[in-house]
């Protein structure tokens, strides 16, 4: 286990929200009115950067919310990514973390 992985699981878990937040952006330009939304329209990518990261983090607090089949497929995938991520990732980290507490096969052997 080094910093570097964790750095690097981070690094993951923040350009899934970005990723997703260009999703949002795409679907609510390709079909309007796809979301609902209590402080206007949308304007840029990095508005949805909010939205994105509420969701992924299932935080959502309410004042976006989607209207259309896809905005709603979209967001729930992006809960449900969101919690799997982390908790693949917490259960890989741990175990990692247990792998290197035991000692080696090939130390046990010289002994």
């Amino acid at each position: 286990m080094t910093a570097a992985r964790v750095q690097g699981a981070i690094a993951v878990y923040l350009l899934l929200g970005l990723a997703w937040a260009h999703g949002y952006e795409i679907v609510n330009r390709l079909i309007p009115d796809s979301f609902h939304t209590s402080v206007g329209s949308f304007s840029s990518v990095s508005e949805w950067y909010y939205y994105s990261y509420s969701t992924l983090t299932t935080l959502g607090y309410g004042d976006i919310v989607p209207i259309k089949q896809v905005s709603r497929s979209l967001a729930t995938g992006e809960a449900l990514t969101g919690q799997l991520y982390l908790t693949v990732l917490i259960a890989r980290l741990v175990a990692l973390e247990v792998m290197s507490w035991k000692p080696d096969s090939t130390d046990q052997a010289e002994k």
